[in-house]
């Protein structure tokens, strides 16, 4: 996931790789458990379990539909 959501400068300099920062991905993950919307997997990782995929999929329709209006 911080491979995904990593930094890059658009400076003169050319970019280099560097990773976003796994504490922040390990917060939002706990604030989602917390919410009931992902769980821990038996391999260690998350999980997005189908409420929470039903939820975030009505809150991003809502976000594309107020941003269409403006």
């Amino acid at each position: 996931m911080t491979k995904i959501y990593c930094r890059r400068q658009h400076n003169v300099m050319p970019s280099h790789f560097s990773r976003g920062s796994k504490s922040m991905a390990w917060r939002v993950l706990q604030a989602l458990e917390g919410l009931k919307m992902v769980e821990k997997d038996q391999g260690g990782g998350w999980k997005l379990i189908p409420q929470g995929q039903r939820d975030l999929d009505r809150i991003a329709g809502q976000v594309a539909a107020a941003n269409k209006k403006h």
